[in-house]
């Protein structure tokens, strides 16, 4: 079932980036004339009347606050201001109809040529309505017209004053004509708008295609085994990092490839060199010594000692594979300092015996360790036999245990050929063997890989020191055991408002390794 979701349907292509962006730059291009034809074209009658009504009840309002019987003049600029400004026609009267001032701006107006007869109707109106206010759309059957006639209460009749009426008149009529021509308008628009966003879109399209199919182009032959490919960078960030990120891994695929063609190298050579003293001493056994029990005893040392060879690589390539699988597991527990470096250390005497060696331990305070002794002691047992592999002529090897506010920092050094600097990050790797003369002690090559592993999985620092003929100093932590708690009878009464006395022993790390 997982597999099915994953992979979805074979036959189904996803779509390119071409046309995805085509298909959003068109949508996006509809919905903008989609607009535009609603409220340019079908809502443009609607909108113009009540856009109509609003200046009328502008200018109402401004000639109403502005009204002065006593200066005629500055009304009258009043009202030819507002009607040329708004394409209407003012008119102002008074109760008896008589016309007061009125604009020169007239136009087609039905107040233009309207009688007193329609006058008084439209004055009959104003007066009748409760609000003091009229506003009629009115069909102008002499034009075929359609217009907004506005009427308002002035002034009533008062003692000095006869009461003033004003009326305003605008045509709604030529939106008709302008709907028609916006209408071709929009479809030139349309077209051109199109037009322009086809070509845009196939630029776009291929400008920002461009460099995924270079990519891809790349990508391809770098799963087929090509890892000398180089991912161009681009216009944009993302490609940029893409890029990068590519070019990393194909780096980085190189390099485990390089290193794992040297370990089947390496392994191979260690498999046939072993196979090969097998099968010769077996074969001398059978032609030569069969009937010399101390020449047949010798070779059969041989044999028992490759073979323990062969099975010491073959062991190590097995737990390499189970660390970095994961099927091994740590087990931790809590384990002096001092016994586990004795422990260690005694597996060495043989080697100062016998070849010479010093080692020279410089410890410190026994401390409680957290961890898996077993796998920790691989990890001192591969150091260990590193330096004695590459120690050279001095034959030196100093242990070295410094004790820390939460760790206990352990190194391993050697006074031998050293590591150039520019293959210390790759010490660790895997597969890595260095192009360094070694003794004939029993080794596999491996060793390092399974230390990287096994602290990993502990969540422990390590790391190498080396200086090119001066020697290598090779380095692990080891978190202390956390501070056990005091059990509530064992506290003492008198204690329970005091301090700890020795806090910084009580701050234990709770990293990768809890």
């Amino acid at each position: 079932m997982a597999n099915a979701k994953k992979s979805g349907d074979p036959n189904k292509k996803a779509p390119t980036l071409r046309s995805t962006i085509w298909l959003y730059f068109s949508v996006f291009t509809a919905v903008i004339l989609i607009l535009i034809w609603l409220f340019q074209v079908v809502s443009l009658s609607d909108y113009y009347e009540v856009s109509k009504k609003w200046k009328i009840l502008s200018a109402a309002s401004q000639i109403s606050a502005n009204f002065d019987t006593t200066d005629t003049d500055s009304v009258d600029e009043l009202i030819e201001e507002l009607a040329y400004d708004n394409g209407m026609a003012i008119i102002i009267t008074d109760w008896a109809g008589n016309i007061v001032a009125q604009s020169d701006y007239m136009g087609s107006s039905v107040l233009t040529v309207s009688t007193n007869y329609l006058l008084f109707e439209y004055r009959s109106e104003l007066l009748a309505s409760d609000s003091q206010k009229i506003i009629i759309t009115n069909n102008n059957e002499r034009f075929g017209t359609t217009e907004l006639v506005y009427g308002e209460v002035l002034e009533k009749p008062a003692v000095g004053s006869s009461g003033y009426l004003l009326f305003i008149n605008a045509s709604l009529e030529p939106i008709n004509s302008t709907v028609e021509i916006i209408k071709e308008q929009f479809v030139i628009i349309a077209l051109v708008t199109f037009f322009i966003a086809l070509i845009i879109t196939l630029l776009l399209s291929s400008r920002l295609s461009r460099p995924f199919t270079n990519i891809t182009s790349l990508a391809h032959r770098l799963a087929a085994g090509d890892y000398s490919v180089r991912f161009p960078e681009g216009s944009y960030a993302e490609v940029n990092e893409l890029a990068e990120t590519l070019n990393y891994a194909a780096s980085e695929m190189s390099k485990a490839e390089e290193l794992r063609n040297d370990l089947i190298a390496n392994v191979s050579h260690d498999l046939r060199t072993p196979l090969t003293m097998i099968k010769a001493y077996a074969e001398m056994i059978r032609d030569l010594s069969g009937d010399n029990p101390e020449k047949r005893e010798e070779h059969l040392n041989v044999i028992i000692e490759e073979t323990d060879r062969l099975s010491l690589l073959v062991s190590s390539l097995m737990e390499l594979s189970k660390l970095q699988s994961g099927s091994s597991n740590i087990q931790r527990a809590e384990f002096s300092s001092k016994d586990f470096l004795d422990e260690i250390l005694s597996k060495y005497q043989i080697f100062s015996e016998k070849q010479g060696f010093e080692f020279v331990f410089e410890e410190d305070e026994d401390v409680t360790l957290w961890g898996d002794k077993a796998k920790l002691g691989q990890v001192m047992y591969n150091f260990i036999n590193n330096a004695v592999n590459y120690s050279g002529d001095s034959k030196k090897i100093i242990i070295r245990q410094i004790n820390q506010a939460e760790t206990v920092r352990i190194e391993v050094q050697d006074f031998g050929v050293g590591i150039e600097k520019d293959k210390l990050p790759q010490v660790f790797d895997r597969y890595y063997r260095g192009d360094r003369t070694k003794r004939d002690v029993v080794g596999t090559g491996l060793g390092l890989s399974i230390v990287k592993e096994i602290l990993e999985l502990h969540g422990y620092r390590f790391g190498v020191m080396s200086e090119l003929n001066k020697g290598s100093t090779f380095w692990f932590e080891i978190k202390k055991a956390p501070a056990a708690p005091v059990k509530p009878e064992e506290k003492p009464k008198e204690q329970k408002k005091l301090p700890p006395k020795d806090e910084k022993n009580e701050n234990t790390d709770t990293g990768k390794s809890d």
